[in-house]
């Protein structure tokens, strides 16, 4: 049933560049800090492996992907493959994830999408998650000197 569930879409404006809004959202040092800690490590060429290891609900985690696009300062896509989805490492059990950053007057929109969910309930809970990224990023963002 994967790729027929609509994909989790969350999104929000902040008041920052659409440079400043990349930056953040490619700094590894700066991810960690509004992505729930999370450390990413990659080299952000097309075709190269990303990986995001942190600790979530006090479990270690290690999810990968691979980098799809990568055009500054607009859009970021990448796979994203989590071992604690109970699912074997397959490409059919990855996840698609694009940034979009577009300028707005006033600031700019961010927004994430999530394909190749697996049912409406993965849907809703990843579009929650999402949502809380976002709220991170947009706090951190606009808290900065």
């Amino acid at each position: 049933m994967r790729g027929k569930i609509q994909d989790a879409v969350a999104s929000t404006v902040v008041a920052a560049t659409p440079e400043e809004v990349w930056v953040a959202l490619t700094d590894p040092a700066l991810i960690r800090k509004y992505f729930l800690g999370t450390n990413v490590t990659t080299t952000w060429r097309v075709g190269d492996p990303i990986t995001y290891e942190g600790e979530y609900n006090g479990k270690p985690y290690q999810d990968s992907g691979t980098i799809l696009a990568f055009d500054p300062p607009k859009l970021l896509k990448t796979t994203h493959y989590s071992p604690a989805s109970g699912l074997p490492d397959a490409p059919e059990n990855h996840h698609t994830v694009e940034y979009r950053v577009t300028e707005e007057s006033g600031g700019t929109t961010v927004t994430i999408s999530q394909g190749n969910n697996s049912s409406q309930e993965e849907v809703d809970q990843s579009t929650a998650t999402w949502q809380v990224v976002l709220q991170n990023l947009k706090e951190f963002l606009e808290s900065r000197p």
